[in-house]
């Protein structure tokens, strides 16, 4: 940490010569920030007054850039790096680590309206969700185990709130997009909002060619939510179903992406290519829940919900066919109490979660894209649970401190139902209580600094206690980890500046990391500790602001992340890699951009995503090059009568940079490389009207 402060006084220095953040850019113009009250932690607190490390991204930055992709949105947000291998093939990590995630969300829990998407298994279907499928989303980082369970990197919440209305209105929305490489996007959606019932209905479908061989996409989803106010009652409903398919061409050594980047992987002498075993992921969910709001009186509330879920997963790879058919039952429930109103900030909330899987997992032979011979069948039980409290006290009219923690359980019964006589097997993983401190200090009416010193416990998923290669790993447990962090946040001159500074350090112990075979197979294991200390910084100005002239609206702004995170003890057989750079993560990300907003309803967004070398494999013997991504999108909004037309054409990569947006770590025969798509285009529009 004691090259901390030297770097981000430099960066506070550099941030006013850069552009702005998708992330933030809109926050002022939907209503001025100082205002946003944050759910995070269940906080009910203004952005500035939270004791915690809390992106937001609102509505409009969510259109900011290529509607058909959650990727550049949450790539600006600094800490957050999300990576897309091929079309709808998604990695999500919170402050950098990808050691424990070839695919998907795992160290971190999602949320969808206060209801976790993440299962009992740690695992999260990511791409099963669609923009339209959330209006703003709040990411919380660093250890959230207070208010969360389980996790390490922090939790995501995506809010779609579905509102009632003084008078019955009908609203609907309908939009296209088409883009290079086959791309194709339809959404439309129909709102009914009366005084005491609300109901939504959105109609997803996505597809396209994809950039190489053997990755295409193809996703269909409906979306259906329901609201009704029953005198101190308030019912939510939500459903959806996907149906998705995405090709999986596989990583590419680097001789090959400079001869021909769009190869999928190729055959050897001893194994097929992905072209020729049909390598994709077929993922069918149908997700239901049920919310129960209760207001006793002004001082005590609670919540509740209830969700099932079934997930039909079908997985054609390179050495093997994998089938799962995966049921999920999540429940919880939460009490918040206000016992002194005369302390507006005083709350106390206790609250439960309990999650429930079970997956029945059949390996097979894969013959060209067809389960043949059987390898195993096994049923799995995954159990998770934790409770939790969390007390908001005010101190004085400055200083408030945030005490929280939580009980937590994981246990899996494994059964292989292939053997002659199947016995279960039962793993119970030991967490200890795990506790959260946060202290905040306005400093004035503008700017608030914050500490806050908490643990954190990630354990192992379905995916890692049972990899891909077929076999269990009882011996498999759950890392755990000390963060302690410091920031300030706020504004500055009449709330035209922004800022959001943090810099913190991690410790994580008993890390688990993919191993890979000689056939490309991956499995996990606890391999020795790392130190994960850097610092996000986020910089916004907004130069101009008004209703007439030709200018609207101009912010620069700037985000920057530094992980120069290391291993502290890690052996690998006779190999030492105590001190190497953490796989898969870059030591810098610098993203700017810019947004001019002119009368007439014309805007124009720019971004540049700069990202540092990433190493590639634990030794740091090979490095992904660096890159610079821009992007830039152009749009025209058109009022007629109540209804507003927006129209826009856009742009990805258009300095046709070489680079992979997802890189296989640790990838046997060097097949390291997934490369992302040169210089493409899109563009479409969107019709609201009521």
């Amino acid at each position: 940490m004691t090259k901390l402060p030297a770097l981000l006084l430099l960066f506070i220095c550099s941030s006013f010569g850069s552009w702005a953040t998708a992330s933030y850019s809109l926050i002022i113009n939907d209503t001025s920030l100082k205002e946003v009250v944050v759910n995070s932690f269940n906080m009910d607190l203004r952005w500035k007054d939270v004791p915690a490390a809390v992106a937001l991204i609102p509505a409009k930055s969510i259109q900011t850039f290529n509607p058909s992709s959650l990727v550049p949105i949450l790539n600006s947000t600094p800490g957050v790096r999300m990576e897309e291998r091929s079309p709808g093939s998604y990695r999500v990590s919170i402050r950098g680590s990808l050691l424990r995630s070839p695919f998907g969300v795992r160290n971190s829990k999602i949320y969808w309206n206060d209801i976790p998407l993440t299962d009992a298994t740690g695992n999260t279907y990511f791409n099963l969700l669609d923009i339209q499928q959330f209006n703003n989303i709040e990411i919380a980082k660093g250890p959230v185990a207070s208010c969360y369970g389980a996790g390490t990197g922090g939790a995501i919440l995506l809010n779609q709130p579905l509102n009632f209305a003084d008078s019955p209105l009908h609203s609907f929305s309908t939009s296209l997009l088409t883009g290079s490489f086959g791309l194709q996007q339809q959404k439309a959606s129909w709102m009914y909002q009366q005084q005491n019932f609300a109901s939504s209905i959105q109609l997803n479908h996505i597809q396209s060619n994809g950039y190489r061989q053997q990755s295409s996409l193809l996703k269909s989803s409906i979306v259906w939510q329901t609201a009704a106010h029953v005198n101190n009652h308030v019912f939510h409903t939500m459903v959806f179903y996907t149906d998705l398919m995405y090709e999986t061409p596989g990583g590419i050594t680097l001789a090959q992406v400079n001869t021909s980047p769009t190869l999928a992987r190729v055959p050897t002498g001893t194994m097929p290519g992905a072209i020729q075993q049909k390598t994709a992921v077929f993922n069918k969910t149908f997700w239901s829940a049920l919310k129960h709001t209760y207001t006793f009186n002004t001082k005590l509330l609670s919540k509740s919900f209830l969700s099932i879920s079934n997930t039909k997963f079908n997985n054609p790879f390179i050495t093997n066919y994998e089938q799962r058919n995966e049921i999920n039952i999540n429940s919880g429930s939460q009490f918040l109490y206000k016992p002194i109103s005369h302390f507006p900030k005083l709350q106390w909330i206790n609250g439960v979660e309990w999650l429930i899987n079970e997956s029945v997992i059949t390996n097979n032979n894969n013959a060209a894209g067809i389960p043949s011979s059987l390898i195993a069948k096994d049923i799995v039980y995954s159990f998770q649970g934790f409770a939790y409290t969390q007390l908001k006290l005010p101190l004085n009219q400055h200083l408030m401190l945030v005490f929280g923690g939580s009980i937590n359980h994981q246990s899996y019964r494994y059964k292989r139902l292939s053997d002659l006589q199947p016995v279960f097997y039962t793993k119970s993983i030991a967490a200890p209580f795990i506790p959260r401190v946060s202290m905040s200090y306005d400093i004035n009416q503008q700017i608030t600094a914050y500490a806050i010193i908490s643990k954190g416990f990630s354990s192992p998923s379905l995916a890692e206690v049972r990899p891909s290669d077929g076999n269990y790993y009882p011996s498999l447990n759950a890392e755990h980890g000390l963060n302690i962090e410091t920031g300030i946040k706020g504004f500055l001159f009449n709330k035209k500046l922004t800022i959001d500074i943090a810099a913190y350090q991690f410790k994580l112990k008993d890390a688990i990391v993919k191993r890979t075979d000689q056939a490309g197979v991956e499995y996990f294991v606890n391999a020795g500790s790392t130190n994960q200390s850097g610092i996000e910084a986020f910089c916004q100005y907004q130069f101009l602001q008004k209703n007439i002239g030709v200018i609207k609206g101009l912010q620069l702004a700037n985000s920057f992340s530094y992980q120069p995170y290391i291993f502290t003890n890690y052996q690998q057989d006779n190999n030492i890699f105590s001190g190497n750079h953490l796989t898969g993560v870059p030591q810098t990300i610098n993203i700017t951009s810019f947004q001019l907003m002119l009368n007439k309803g014309w805007q124009f967004n720019a971004s540049c995503n700069a990202t540092s070398m990433i190493p590639l494999n634990d030794a740091n013997t090979v490095y992904a090059n660096a890159y610079q991504l821009l992007q830039a999108k152009l749009s025209k909004q058109l009022l007629i009568k109540q209804n507003v037309l927006q129209l826009f054409i856009g742009g990805d990569n258009l300095l046709n940079q070489s680079y992979s947006l997802g890189n296989d770590i640790n990838a046997a025969g060097n097949r390291y490389y997934n490369p992302a798509p040169e210089r493409n285009w899109y563009a479409g529009f969107k019709f609201d009207f009521h």
